[in-house]
C-alpha cells in the first residue's frame, strides 16, 4: 500500500483520448419501469488509491437511451467527483495495488488508460454527457450521492454497453487528507491541475446484470459547486484542454511501473 501524501495529477485527458473500446458482459433484462428487452448492466465499485471510496453502478439500455444510477460512499466531502464511463482497453479496472506514476506509486487516471480504455460517457448531473464534458466539475456530483439520469448516447456507445463493453470510474482522491484538492504534482495533461481531483477513486467493472427492481432511493447529486478544489478554475480550463487533446489523438502516458 502506498503513503498519502501530496500527490498531484493528470486526468481523464488521457482515457478520453483512449477512445477504444472493450469488453465485459451484459444480458437481456427487464428494465426499471418492467418493460422488456432493455439491456441491464451492474457495476460493483471498489476503491482504487486508498480512497475508502466504494458504491454500485446500474445501467438500463433501450436503444440509444440509458438510465444510469450510482450510489458511492467514502468520497472526499464537500468536493465535486467526476464520473465516468470508460470503454475500451481490457474493459477491466486496474489492480488496487499496482504501482502508477503518481506521487508514492498513486494510480493516475493514465496509468490504468489499458485497463478500463477512455471516457466515453460523462455522468454529469444536466448538460452535455459525452466526453467533452469529462472535466465538468461544476456538473459533477458533490461528495457522496445517489445519482440518477436517462439521456442518449451515441450509436457506438451503446453497441459497446449491449456486448457489455464498460467500467464505471469515480474520480477525485485527497491524498495528503487535508479536505481539499491540492497538490505539487503537475497533471499528465494540464501541468495546472492537481491530480488529487481527477485520480481514480473508485472503479467497478459493469457485468450482466438481471436486476427484478430498479434500486430504491431518489437522485441526490450534490449541489454542484466547486468546493473543495483549490484550483477549481484551472479544472475547468483543463476540461477544455481534455478535450482538446482528446480530438487531437492525445497520446496517452504509458505508466512507469506496474506490478
Amino acid at each position: 500500500m502506498r503513503t498519502t501524501t501530496k500527490r498531484l495529477l493528470p486526468l481523464f485527458a488521457a482515457t478520453v483520448a483512449l477512445g477504444t473500446l472493450g469488453a465485459s458482459g451484459a444480458a437481456l433484462a427487464d428494465d426499471h419501469d418492467g418493460g422488456q428487452g432493455s439491456t441491464t448492466l451492474e457495476a460493483h465499485l471498489s476503491e482504487l488509491n486508498d480512497s475508502g471510496a466504494s458504491g454500485t453502478a446500474w445501467i438500463t439500455l433501450d436503444g440509444n437511451e440509458v438510465t444510469v444510477k450510482v450510489d458511492s460512499s467514502g468520497m472526499l466531502a464537500e468536493a465535486p467527483h467526476a464520473q465516468h464511463i470508460h470503454i475500451g482497453g481490457t474493459n477491466q479496472c486496474p489492480d488496487p495495488n499496482m504501482e502508477g506514476t503518481g506521487v508514492d506509486g498513486a494510480i493516475r487516471t493514465t496509468d490504468a488508460a489499458d485497463s478500463y480504455g477512455g471516457v466515453q460517457v460523462s455522468l454529469t448531473k444536466d448538460g452535455d454527457t459525452s466526453p467533452d464534458s469529462a472535466l465538468a466539475v461544476d456538473r459533477f456530483p458533490v461528495g457522496d450521492a445517489n445519482y440518477e439520469r436517462t439521456f442518449e448516447v451515441s450509436d457506438d456507445v451503446a453497441a459497446s454497453l449491449e456486448k457489455g463493453d464498460g467500467s464505471v470510474v469515480l474520480h477525485g482522491v485527497d491524498h495528503n487528507g487535508n479536505g481539499t484538492y491540492d497538490g505539487d504534482q503537475e497533471s499528465d495533461l494540464d501541468p495546472s491541475l492537481p491530480s488529487e481531483a481527477t485520480d481514480p477513486a473508485a472503479c467497478g467493472t459493469l457485468d450482466l446484470a438481471q436486476m427484478e427492481q430498479w434500486p430504491e432511493g431518489g437522485a441526490e447529486t450534490g449541489d454542484g459547486t466547486t468546493a473543495g478544489i483549490e484550483q477549481s478554475g484551472a479544472l475547468l480550463a483543463g476540461g477544455g484542454l481534455l478535450t482538446a487533446a482528446a480530438a487531437g489523438g492525445f497520446a496517452l502516458r504509458r505508466r512507469q511501473t506496474q506490478k
